[in-house]
């Protein structure tokens, strides 16, 4: 044979290989991916329904030393958590034994801590299941039916990033009050009949204190995260400035997601993905508040994007605010995990899911229907959303591929 034909097939059998390669053998890894993620989708289907549930089986530990075991740096609690009904009902159930004003903040709160030591975060309700919260995306008081279903969308879309959260009913006069501090106690006061307190916060006054129905309050319990894996605290970079004639960068500037890509940590690792994950979570509930989020500290950005306070979510319904949006639809990435749970959540799917998930809570139902139909809605924008960028990029470009392997050992 000639040089110049071996030549020829060489280059033939290197286009073949090629082709083999980029057409063949990644489509059976696409394939395999999509697997992976349809049979995670229905691991998560058919444990969809926790039960509050006092029984731990098969140990001696508390609910707590459980809960607290379950926490890694990217996730808060496992795939698999047969124990998780048990954890919930303790966090519902389990007796106060002190009660203090909440931690630094604008809203309302109380720190509370539960036989057996854990702390908790409760949040006071605020308004009925059908009222509407008008005027900005972060308008109004705190929303505790939000902070419920808020856990259990976390769950759905498989992030389990959002700390432990259960519907819970408290009767201030015997259960709070007895084990208040001073401090909490000196914002107790009656109002009519009922039993309401103002507590202390940026925000808070005695002309608006959240009141029980006569001695029994309505509220939300999310687990205190354990103190092993201390926060650190950052400034969002979508950020909203609340100022009034006054935007952000990302407000106007189109490329914006470029000089982000350029900035630690958003150069490298997970965290620009985590906040996409984040963008479309927010956007499904409405929340336009995430100034700040949370990662566990020295994490060299490892860490995952911790779904900290969900409360000012599920305020208006009517109101889509597509700027949530805004790190989607400006970086254009999106992990293929994400993309295919969004898809396997679509017509109708999504408002049954949550539906189911939040039935056993003690507070159902938790969301109204309006709200739950808003979502199906808020789904198929960011689908379209991701559609805008894969017409424009490219499927291979918009579609980012980020599995890290996670231990609870």
């Amino acid at each position: 044979m000639k040089l110049k034909q071996r030549v020829v097939l060489l280059a033939i059998l290197l286009v073949i290989f090629i082709f083999t390669k980029v057409f063949l053998i990644d489509n059976l890894d696409t394939s395999a991916t999509n697997r992976e993620d349809q049979r995670a989708f229905h691991r998560m289907m058919a444990g969809l329904r926790v039960e509050l549930a006092p029984k731990l089986e098969h140990t001696l530990q508390s609910p707590w030393e459980i809960a607290a075991q379950w926490v890694v740096p990217r996730e808060v609690y496992p795939e698999e958590t047969p124990e998780l009904g048990a954890v919930m009902h303790a966090m519902a159930t389990k007796k106060i034994i002190k009660a203090d004003v909440g931690y630094k903040g604008t809203q309302l709160k109380a720190l509370l801590i539960l036989e057996g030591g854990q702390k908790v975060v409760f949040k006071p309700k605020r308004y009925n299941r059908d009222y509407v919260v008008e005027g900005e995306p972060y308008a109004g008081y705190d929303r505790h039916n939000a902070e419920v279903a808020a856990f259990h969308l976390d769950r759905i879309l498989g992030f389990r990033r959002a700390p432990l959260v259960v519907g819970r009913f408290v009767n201030l006069r015997t259960e709070v009050k007895p084990v208040a501090t001073e401090q909490l106690l000196s914002t107790f006061l009656t109002v009519g009949n009922n039993t309401c307190f103002y507590g202390k916060c940026y925000y808070c006054r005695e002309t608006e204190p959240a009141c029980a129905d006569g001695d029994t309050m309505e509220g939300s319990v999310t687990l205190w995260l354990p103190d092993v894996w201390p926060l650190q605290k950052h400034r969002h970079p979508w950020g909203r400035t609340y100022r009034e004639g006054k935007l952000a960068r990302w407000e106007y500037d189109e490329s914006y997601c470029d000089a982000v890509k350029k900035t630690s940590p958003y150069d490298s690792g997970p965290r620009l993905l985590d906040i996409i994950d984040t963008a479309v979570f927010d956007y499904l509930i409405g929340n336009a508040d995430r100034h700040h989020y949370e990662s566990f500290q020295d994490d060299e950005g490892a860490s995952m994007l911790i779904l900290l306070d969900n409360a000012k979510s599920f305020g208006n319904p009517s109101l889509d605010e597509r700027s949530i949006l805004a790190p989607l639809y400006q970086c254009c990435i999106i992990r293929v995990s994400t993309w295919n749970r969004l898809n396997y959540l679509k017509n109708g799917v999504l408002k049954s899911a949550l539906k189911s998930a939040m039935a056993p809570d003690p507070i159902f139902p938790v969301l109204s229907d309006p709200h739950l139909d808003a979502m199906d809605q808020r789904l198929l924008s960011i689908l379209a959303t991701v559609k805008q960028c894969t017409d424009q990029f490219g499927m291979d470009t918009v579609l980012v591929e980020d599995r890290m392997p996670l231990s609870h050992l």
